[in-house]
Formats: structure tokens, sequence, C-alpha cells
């Protein structure tokens, strides 16, 4: 089974009030077999027009975990806390490839 990647996006406004969902977010992840693989730092555009704010990527062990986390009730809470944070806030899942047998 392939694992499954959430890439997102972000234009954080208020910096306080992201802390709080940064500080609450990745228990939920763990608790879903996920890991950061990304979260900030260097980021520079190679092609295309894409000019991403500040990104972040997770790992998860299969496509339903990643979707059973972001449905979970311990990730809705730490969306909660992100409400009002963001200019704009986009996520995608997407499954990987399949390992080479």
């Amino acid at each position: 089974m392939p694992a499954a990647y959430v890439i997102v996006d972000v234009r954080i406004s208020d910096a306080e009030r992201y802390r709080q969902y940064m500080a609450t977010a990745p228990a939920a992840v763990q608790a879903f077999g996920g890991e950061y693989v990304v979260r900030g730092g260097r980021c520079e555009t190679l092609e295309g027009g894409w000019q991403p704010a500040r990104l972040a990527m997770l790992k998860f062990p299969s496509y339903e975990q990643a979707r059973a986390w972001y449905d979970s009730q311990s990730y809705r809470a730490a969306r909660e806390l992100r409400l009002g944070a963001t200019d704009f806030f986009n996520m995608v899942l997407v499954e990987g490839v399949a390992a080479p047998v």
C-alpha cells in the first residue's frame, strides 16, 4: 500500500493564534501514524508561477489513514484553533507511488 502525502500552502496572518494550532496539530498527526516531512523552511520556485507562502508536507502510511486523521475529532479541534489565523490555507491529499517490487 503506498504512502499518502498532505501538502499545505498557507499564509499566516496571526502568528500567535497560529502557534496554538502548531502546538496542537502534531499530536493529532502522530496519532494516525503521520509525520511532518516539511514544516516551513526555505523554499524557491523552480518552474511556473506558483509562489507558495509557507509549505508543509505530511506523510501518512496510507491514504485512508490520512483521511481518518483529517476527519478525526482531534484534528477538527486543531482546525478550530487555526480559524482567523491565516489569509489562506490550501491543503491537498495525494496518494504516493507504490514502492517497486
